[in-house]
């Protein structure tokens, strides 16, 4: 059973910037990541997922702001996260599949505990 945590969360005003982080163990190769967030009473976003090879998918609104990659050897996804709005407010969540293919809302093995964003305007 893998087990999936993420950092770097916290509050920054908009227009600022954070580095999501997230660790993977359990498991040494998992074939899609992804992040997505919920706020209480909207329906959760699937903001961004990436496969093995790199190839990448990001929710229309995130993109050209945030950017997704990984570091497969230390089996850490990362979610770069730039121009921070007040509507990027949520708790954020890293998931990951073994196998199948990679897109947004792709359908999880495990998924981490979240970390808060807060963006104050």
């Amino acid at each position: 059973q893998a087990q999936l945590v993420e950092s770097g969360g916290g509050s920054v005003q908009a227009g600022g910037s954070l580095r999501l982080s997230c660790v993977a163990s359990g498991y040494t190769h998992l074939m899609c990541w992804g992040w997505f967030r919920q706020t209480p009473g909207k329906e959760r976003e699937d903001i961004a997922a990436i496969d093995s090879a790199d190839g990448t998918v990001y929710k229309n609104s995130v993109k050209g702001r945030f950017t997704i990659s990984q570091n497969r050897g230390e089996n850490t996804v990362y979610l770069q996260m730039n121009s921070l709005q007040p509507e990027d407010t949520g708790v954020y969540y890293c998931a990951a599949a073994l196998r199948g293919s990679c897109y947004l809302g792709f359908p999880e093995d495990f998924r981490g505990q979240g970390t808060q964003v807060t963006v104050s305007s």
